[in-house]
């Protein structure tokens, strides 16, 4: 769930932990059709049979596709300005891939933000450490510093 502030308040997110994202289950086919679109067939992600001959024991996410997927996951439980015009993906930092997702497995996200400034009026750039948790495992996915950039509408009055 998405919440709302006022523009100006933004940066006081900073150090808050927003709510984790809702589980989302990582299927054979999102695996498939991340390979197609990526043209990144190698077996471990997309032949069960070889995969499980390996020390995972059946295939697993691209590493890529876990970090594509916080656009989404991140987005729900997010913490939106008002009169927000649009959001625009600004860069990732130190991401570190710790642990493979299998396939059949469920993931969410976790955000802090860590930092807010205000680029030029309307224009907040946001810098988030994200964690990615497999369920029931104690190692997460993934951990990085994401950015983003949240454009407000400036000439509309917040409420």
């Amino acid at each position: 769930m998405t919440d709302k502030i006022k523009g100006e308040d933004l940066p006081s997110l900073i150090g808050k932990e927003l709510d984790p994202s809702p589980w989302l289950e990582i299927t054979q086919e999102r695996v498939d059709q991340f390979a197609e679109a990526t043209n990144d067939h190698q077996f471990v992600h997309v032949d069960p049979e070889k995969a499980a001959q390996t020390p995972f024991g059946g295939p697993i996410a691209h590493g890529f596709l876990s970090l594509s997927l916080l656009s989404y996951l991140n987005a729900q439980s997010a913490v939106l300005p008002e009169n927000l015009v649009m959001g625009i993906n600004y860069g990732s930092d130190k991401i570190r891939y710790l642990m493979p997702v299998r396939v059949g497995k469920r993931i969410r996200s976790l955000q802090k933000v860590l930092e807010v400034s205000e680029k030029k009026p309307g224009h907040w750039l946001l810098k988030y450490q994200v964690t990615v948790e497999i369920e029931n495992e104690e190692t997460p996915a993934l951990i990085a510093e994401i950015l983003s950039m949240l454009v407000v509408d400036t000439q509309t009055k917040e409420k």
